[in-house]
């Protein structure tokens, strides 16, 4: 089983940047998508549900902001377009599909860099969303949340650590945010899980400003979290820096599937 997932920073404009050749090479099972900055009626059929997928998307109430799909190769039983939560849900920021054997959500947590307001309305998210988070590991089932958290966890997941401690993203709450989902409620978070000690290989964002990518002065904030039994069939991880759709790289990570 394959699991890609990546922030679009605009599908139309990963779309011409080569996304769907690219998807067509791939032969993933799910393709969990964030940032849309479109709603249905900006989307071609490709966009829609390329080839051998169907596509499924939660947009925003703002055209051209936020939005997350998921893709799958299989039909879902099941959608859950809204998360219940206003806040996730007016900016389009939760999906979940169900299938007979596993569960996946595509998550766009907010960034708090704008400022103050955002920031608060960020933290606001995060103790919504983890009440969302706390139910669905309770079910017992394979489950994987992807998506950009807008959260580097540890010192090993971003370049430079030392100026961004006071920075949204890097902030001593965030951190703890993600500390507590992983050790209290029980998540996983696969890429870490695979490897303990990549730090530079991890990063999955990079600022436009400067020369932030040329010098890989990156961060790690898109994950692949899941249940433990789940995490433990996780194999590969893979971080595509070769080609560039966005600001972000795919991070695609293959599963045994077996029972």
């Amino acid at each position: 089983m394959k699991i890609i997932t990546l922030n679009l920073n605009g599908i139309r404009s990963a779309n011409r940047k080569g996304l769907y050749p690219w998807l067509e090479t791939q032969n993933a099972d799910f393709v969990c998508l964030q940032e849309l900055k479109a709603h249905e009626v900006d989307l071609d059929n490709q966009m829609k549900a390329p080839k051998g997928y169907f596509g499924n998307f939660s947009y925003a109430n703002k055209r051209g902001y936020s939005g997350v799909g998921i893709y799958s190769k299989e039909k879902p039983n099941k959608i859950i377009y809204k998360s219940g939560v206003p806040e996730i849900d007016d900016e389009g920021r939760f999906i979940e599909i169900h299938l007979e054997n596993i569960i996946i959500i595509s998550v766009y947590l907010p960034s708090g860099s704008s400022g103050e307001e955002r920031q608060k309305f960020k933290y606001k998210v995060l103790d919504k969303i983890l009440i969302i988070l706390k139910k669905k590991i309770k079910l017992g089932k394979n489950i994987v949340v992807c998506g950009d958290f807008n959260i580097a966890h540890h010192e090993i997941d971003l370049k430079n650590f030392k100026g961004n401690k006071k920075n949204s993203g890097f902030l001593p709450e965030e951190r703890a945010w993600l500390s507590y989902l992983f050790l209290k409620v029980g998540w996983v978070d696969v890429y870490r899980n695979l490897y303990p000690d990549k730090g530079e290989e991890g990063y999955t964002w990079w600022s436009n400003r400067g020369q932030a990518w040329a010098k890989n002065v990156g961060w790690r904030i898109d994950y692949q979290i899941a249940n433990k039994e789940l995490a433990k069939r996780a194999k590969r991880a893979t971080i595509l820096k070769k080609q560039r759709f966005s600001d972000h790289a795919p991070l695609i990570i293959n599963y045994d599937a077996s029972d």
